[in-house]
């Protein structure tokens, strides 16, 4: 099974290794190649998507699934929500049931926010954590700039960095617990477990 993850190139180098050990606990012996075609920004929309997922799904060497991951705050008023965000890949690249969008909501630094203990012990700042569900946390300041902020503030002296932190923050700690508090996470996560032929997470 080869799955290829659309996905900004921040992203894909702070988040996919631990995404890749996450799964390799789920997906024993059925482990797909999981191969990442990273953007610098935003990934292409409208009929550049269509174009690329058409590429992917009919080149020399196809893949049997691609996966769309956006965040919804990329500056831009595109999407109003992650149902909005799918929504409208979906409508880009058309009835094609191998493609599957999806979209960390607002951005990828909501499913950081279980950890705000590492964040503040890296950070140097005991800021308290932002309150509900790591998804729903906005109000016109989105997690990424949560983390920054508490960053700036602390004693390490130096701002967020995404490819560096979100790895630093995610290596000892077990992605299960963002799974089971960020939903969109977990549908991410149940499309490839479910295209491999695994068990998905209630």
């Amino acid at each position: 099974m080869k799955i290829v993850v659309i996905v900004e190139g921040k992203t894909e180098k702070a988040f996919i290794p631990h995404l890749r050990e996450y799964l390799e606990k789920h997906l024993p012996g059925a482990m797909p190649r999981l191969d990442t075609l990273p953007y610098d920004g935003r990934i292409p929309t409208g009929e550049k998507l269509k174009r690329v997922v058409k590429s992917l799904l009919e080149g020399k060497k196809p893949a049997e699934c691609v996966i769309a991951l956006t965040d919804v705050y990329t500056g831009t008023p595109d999407f109003r929500d992650a149902a909005d965000a799918k929504a409208k890949m979906s409508a880009w690249v058309g009835n094609v049931p191998q493609f599957h969008p999806h979209a960390a909501q607002y951005d990828f630094e909501a499913w950081l926010l279980p950890y705000w203990s590492t964040i503040q012990k890296l950070a140097g700042h005991n800021k308290k954590a932002p309150a509900g569900n790591p998804e729903k946390v906005n109000h016109n300041n989105p997690p990424a700039h949560r983390i920054k902020e508490v960053f700036e503030a602390g004693s390490c002296r130096d701002s967020y960095v995404k490819p560096r932190d979100a790895g630093r923050i995610l290596r000892d700690n077990d992605l299960s617990i963002a799974v089971n508090q960020c939903p969109e996470l977990k549908a991410f996560i149940n499309t490839i477990l479910e295209a491999c032929g695994g068990s998905v997470i209630p």
